[in-house]
Formats: C-alpha cells, structure tokens, sequence
C-alpha cells in the first residue's frame, strides 16, 4: 500500500505481480490519471499478446456498467469499495474475462475509480488506433455528406497522412456552423465553417469603425 497527498492508494500490477514491464510502452502517450491506467493496462496486455482481446473485453465492461442495477451499486460514492469489487467480479465472472481485465476492475473497485472506467476506454481505445496506424479525423458540417463528397474528402484527407497511415474519418452534423466545414485531424484544427467566417468579417468591420 502506498501514501501520497491523496491518501492510501493499494498498488498492483495488471498482469498480478510486481514484475516490472520494459519494451513494451504505448505508441503514443496518453496523460492524466485515465493514461497512466490506460498505459500499463497496454504494457501488461502487449506481454501476453492480448491487445485485441483486451480491447473488446474493456468495451463489454463499460456496457456492463451502463446497466442501471449494476450502475446504481458501482457508482455510487457512498457504497463501499468491497461492496464495488465483489459487485464487478460477480458480473465480470460470467463473462469469462482475461486476469488483466479483471485485475485493472479491482485495482479501479480497490482505489475507488471505476467511474473512471469511460475516460479509461476512451484513453486505451486512442492508443489501439495509434498501434493500428490510424490518424482519427472529425468532419463537422452543418447537413450531412453526401457519399460522393465523403469519397471525395476521404481522397483529399488521405494526402496529409505519411505512409502506413490510416485514415479513421467521423463525420458530425452541426447547423450552428451554417455551411462549410470544420476538420480536426491529429493535432490540426481547421475551422472554414461559414459561421467562422461570418464572425471574423463581424470583428473586421468592427475594427474598421
């Protein structure tokens, strides 16, 4: 058990013991206390060659959660955490899941951070998609796509991606906007929505008053 400016923290590997994981960090760092579980659950889930595995198994948790009797029990802030933990390994049992996700449950019921477990999903799900080679690319416009500019955007996207690159495109509709687009695509936002412009003529007729 470990002290710190938070109280007792009860530490555990993934993988069950205390053995130390070396060659066998994410692709890309991911922080906050939702990275730093998100990292090892990588590490401990590389060395047994069960990234996949883990990866479907972590969706299934979550949709465990979302289920009202067991929600109301787990996320409760006045439940106790043994209360929390026998809760988790009872529906986790009969799901039949790996020791590594059974062991990152109780380390979350443990510590009392399983309403982390969303943020914990989202974090590993973005280090998978670095480990696949995907760059997530969000397209929002104020009325649908159709298939052919889909395509069309798709082809353009693609030009900004280094080789072995994938492309992973999320489209999103939002009528604030007016018309035109804006991409967020790794680390680059590119707003050319035609609410933006609007805006930026408003702030230059401004200035020119």
């Amino acid at each position: 058990e470990r002290r710190g400016v938070h109280g007792s923290v009860k530490c555990r590997t993934l993988t069950g013991t205390r053995e130390r994981v070396v060659g066998y960090g994410p692709p890309i760092q991911v922080y906050g206390l939702e990275g730093r579980y998100a990292t090892a659950l990588y590490s401990a889930a590389t060395k047994q060659k069960k990234l996949e595995q883990v990866e479907k198994e972590l969706s299934r948790v979550w949709t465990l959660l979302k289920d009202p009797k067991l929600s109301s029990v787990v996320m409760n802030p006045h439940t106790k955490n043994t209360v929390k933990q026998k809760a988790v390994n009872d529906a986790l049992a009969k799901e039949k899941m790996s020791p590594i996700t059974v062991n990152l449950m109780n380390l979350l019921a443990e510590n009392g951070r399983l309403r982390y477990t969303p943020d914990i999903v989202s974090a590993f799900g973005k280090i998978m998609s670095a480990y696949r080679g995907e760059v997530l690319c969000t397209v929002t416009t104020a009325q649908p796509l159709d298939d052919t500019s889909l395509t069309e955007l798709k082809s353009a996207l693609s030009g900004f991606l280094a080789k072995g690159e994938v492309l992973k495109l999320e489209s999103k509709t939002d009528p604030s906007i007016l018309g035109g687009m804006i991409v967020n695509i790794g680390e680059k936002y590119v707003d050319m929505s035609t609410k933006s412009k609007i805006q930026k003529l408003t702030k230059i007729m401004k200035e020119t008053v």
